[in-house]
């Protein structure tokens, strides 16, 4: 697969090379690195913009009024969906994309259901790769739709510049404002469905949850909430409004530059402990696994004490294939 053409006519808005970017990135391809490497260049001008909430709050509703509300203004926008996967078959139903159907025929949009594959957090591993192609395929708004998610499935406030929290009344979020979880990290909060019964009482509750949170400066961003009906579109501009606000916040505090490093070092992170456990499991069966193994047995050694002799293993081991690997470079260049 020739990656710099791919690439090239992702950045053209190709929407099939966006495609097979992206089915790179959720196969592990061992051409990542260098999809990676010539995406990097291209990225940093979509602002991310994560929704989360309960299952049936109108996460996907809400998704498609903001595109239409972003295309409306001119952006181009990339949509990530991410859908719970079968625990039995593994796969899954992709019905958000289904319900953004609207947009299929939109140049200017481009919507990727993802199964979580077993990943918990509310996202898919992939995710943070997937929105990396969407930036760099000139995407100027990347909307992060998580799976119906509990309190402590957060993720999405690692992976978003801004994010959403919905909720709707009727579903007992009322007793969920006064717990800790989900609705801490909201920078937005939507109350949808708003016609129906409640759904002021939903929004007092939420207000008064954000009364009693930590102390805020003069200065701080108090996430403001918006009572909104996603299906008619009614309240979708007000919450754009309030995404735009918070953007001009963070860039003004610096925030915005600090959530994006800590996004970049916790991705650098997960890559680096996801190698560093393929190197561990390839020594299952090895004698010096075996050896620490049965020195917890007899108690000669903890397994603190012997976990760390493993990570100085396979790291030394590391380090030797790199340089046995240099050496035979220099060998040949030489020869």
């Amino acid at each position: 697969m020739d990656v710099p053409t791919l690439v090239e006519q992702a950045r053209e808005g190709r929407p099939r090379a966006v495609a097979r970017l992206i089915s790179l990135v959720e196969g592990a391809s061992p051409q990542l690195r260098e999809v990676m490497a010539r995406l990097a260049p291209l990225t940093g001008g979509a602002y991310v913009v994560g929704l989360t909430g309960s299952p049936g709050v109108g996460k996907s509703t809400s998704t498609s009024a903001l595109v239409s509300a972003y295309r409306r203004a001119g952006k181009r926008v990339g949509v990530l969906a991410v859908d719970p996967s079968s625990p039995f078959s593994g796969g899954a139903l992709l019905g958000d994309r289904v319900r953004m159907s609207e947009h299929a025929s939109d140049p200017g949009v481009y919507i990727r259901s993802m199964a979580t594959r077993g990943h918990l957090g509310g996202l898919a591993w992939a995710a943070p790769q997937a929105i990396r192609v969407l930036d760099a395929a000139g995407c100027d708004v990347v909307l992060v739709e998580t799976v119906g998610v509990g309190q402590s499935e957060v993720e999405i406030a690692s992976q978003a510049d801004t994010s959403v929290v919905l909720l709707a009344p009727g579903m007992g979020d009322g007793i969920q404002a006064a717990k800790a979880g989900i609705l801490e990290i909201g920078d937005v909060y939507v109350v949808n469905k708003a016609d129906r019964d409640g759904a002021d009482a939903t929004a007092r509750e939420l207000n008064h949850m954000l009364g009693l949170g930590e102390a805020r400066g003069p200065g701080d961003w108090r996430p403001p909430i918006v009572k909104t009906v996603a299906a008619r579109g009614e309240g979708v501009d007000e919450v754009v409004e309030a995404l735009e606000k918070h953007r001009a916040w963070m860039e003004e505090h610096g925030v915005l530059g600090e959530r994006r490093r800590a996004r970049a070092a916790h991705e650098v992170e997960t890559i680096a402990v996801t190698a560093l456990r393929e190197r561990i499991g390839d020594l299952r069966g090895d004698h010096r696994l075996d050896a620490l193994a049965d020195r917890i047995v007899t108690g000669s050694l903890d397994p603190y004490a012997a976990a760390d002799a493993l990570v100085d293993a396979v790291t030394e081991g590391a380090a030797g294939a790199e340089g046995a690997s240099g050496a035979a470079g220099r060998q040949g260049s030489s020869g």
